[in-house]
């Protein structure tokens, strides 16, 4: 969170597996209930309506806003924020993202979406909270990651950002985006997930809960069997090659550019990718993209300012 003027900046990465502040990291699930329930633990109440924040997660969807989900997630996340400067009330500017190739259709919607209340009162972890919304913007998803070091983007560049739902890839020259070669690509890491628990059932008659195949695809092991391991391994190595095959289909040569890859996706990389040739370096900052919302927010609002 920057601060500017009294008015707190917040960046927030909407994911389908993970809502990300630049602080916090939370999965992007949202249970309601009518009634009080029983656990208060991550409960966000809001117009005597009660939400269980990250359950589960959001199922793959083109569009952001055809639900209430993203929006009490959000709130959560400016919650969570705040909470960490002992704040209960501020006005607030929400700098989001969208993947690169639905950023100039879906931006105003987002964008109305977030602003859809000036003021709202919510309580979330037995807090109380007054906020008021005072703007937003939605800023191109991946590229927000590494706009504060573009100047250390020499040469050609292919910057790869794998989330849950989707993969954004986006060309880079000496620093300069090369508008022509932006793409979003159905390759989420969730896809890998589906395809591993199909196999283990398939194969082995194993039932794997899909927070032990994340923590799997994270750390490389979870310290089961080894007879179901090492199919895990292998689904997982099969859709890394997937992966390079899209890229190289996408005009990816190692022998010609480096490979900049960010979001959750690069531990698959970093644990199966097949021997890898070329420059190829993996952005470990799950936060990273939504601190970079931050940055461009802030550079935005100053040239505001001056105009």
């Amino acid at each position: 969170m920057k601060e500017m003027n009294g008015i707190r900046i917040i960046g927030i990465d909407h994911g389908y597996g993970n809502m990300k502040t630049a602080n916090c990291c939370f999965p992007t699930g949202v249970l309601e209930s009518e009634e009080m329930p029983a656990f208060k633990q991550d409960l966000l109440i809001l117009d005597g309506r009660f939400y269980y924040v990250g359950v589960g997660h959001k199922e793959y969807s083109p569009e952001k806003i055809l639900d209430e989900d993203y929006y009490i997630l959000t709130l959560a996340a400016i919650a969570q924020e705040l909470s960490r400067e002992h704040l209960t009330s501020a006005s607030v500017y929400l700098a989001a993202g969208l993947p690169l190739s639905w950023l100039s259709k879906q931006r105003n919607a987002f964008r109305e979406y977030l602003l859809r209340r000036e003021t709202v009162d919510f309580t979330f972890r037995n807090k109380d909270y007054h906020i008021r919304i005072v703007g937003a913007e939605i800023f191109p998803q991946g590229f927000s990651a590494i706009a504060e070091k573009m100047g250390r983007f020499k040469g050609d560049t292919l910057l790869c950002d794998i989330g849950n739902g989707t993969m954004n890839l986006l060309r880079l020259h000496d620093a300069r985006i090369d508008p022509r070669q932006m793409y979003t690509e159905m390759l989420g890491v969730h896809q890998c997930v589906l395809a591993m628990q199909e196999d283990l059932l398939r194969e082995h008659n194993a039932r794997l809960d899909e927070t032990t195949i994340y923590s799997f695809l994270q750390n490389g092991t979870v310290g089961i069997a080894p007879e179901i391991e090492e199919p895990m391994k292998a689904t997982a190595e099969a859709y890394t090659e997937k992966l390079f095959r899209t890229l190289r289909e996408r005009g990816y040569d190692p022998r010609l550019m480096k490979l900049y890859v960010v979001g959750g996706g690069g531990c698959l990389l970093r644990h199966f990718a097949p021997a890898a040739t070329g420059q190829i370096f993996i952005d470990e900052d799950i936060c990273a993209t939504a601190k970079g919302y931050e940055f461009m927010a802030q550079i935005q609002l100053r040239r505001e300012r001056k105009a």
